[in-house]
């Protein structure tokens, strides 16, 4: 596992010398990120979308940024220590085991932009189980009170502007999952900081 430093935090000053408040939400949560091969398949998935619905006008997401998220730990004025801490420590001792997740359909979820997805029929059972291991490594480390209690694992493609998707199926995309990872983002910028990498294996 490597982890990298986050910088801390930085304030602006006002006219008169006193700090401002930074506006910057961080965001921290857990993911899957494909690999290559897998992001271009999904980037292929998400062009015949786009050309199968010319009418839909929505925000369409850089493939850099596609991830499935497993845990999401909420957005804060600032990337607080004791919560990656928290995390990484309840990451370090997950033990789980690689597996293949189909994603086989496109949907939308409800909201002020629908979210488009891809989704598979079936969950595999051992990525539930890395959701469950994860989930309860962090309630250990006392830091359960952010973490979701429901799964709907999918990858966000686009934001619509109010039109959602029928369901639809897709080409099969076959994802193989051999790690997780612990994300940093700000909310509105570009890139993502990974935190720290956790293999997947077979015991």
């Amino acid at each position: 596992m490597s982890i990298r430093q986050t910088q801390p935090e930085t304030r602006q000053l006002d006219l008169l010398g006193g700090r401002i408040a930074s506006t910057e939400l961080h965001r921290l949560f857990f993911a899957l990120m494909p690999d290559d091969t897998t992001r271009a398949r999904l980037a292929a998935a998400a062009e015949a979308l786009r050309a199968g619905h010319s009418g839909l006008r929505a925000r369409w997401i850089n493939p850099n940024r596609y991830h499935a998220t497993l845990h999401f730990l909420g957005d804060h004025a600032a990337l607080r220590p004791t919560l990656v801490d928290g995390a990484i420590a309840a990451a370090d001792k997950i033990h789980a085991e690689p597996f293949t997740w189909t994603l086989d359909s496109a949907a939308s979820f409800r909201g002020r932009e629908p979210p488009c997805v891809l989704r598979g029929a079936e969950v595999p059972a051992l990525m539930r189980q890395l959701w469950q291991s994860l989930s309860h490594a962090m309630a250990m480390a006392g830091q359960g009170r952010h973490l979701e209690r429901n799964f709907t694992p999918h990858v966000t493609l686009a934001y619509s502007h109010g039109a959602m998707l029928e369901p639809a199926f897709i080409e099969p995309v076959m994802w193989p999952v051999a790690e997780f990872v612990l994300v940093h983002s700000v909310v509105g910028q570009g890139s993502y900081e990974i935190l720290g990498r956790w293999a997947l294996a077979v015991r």
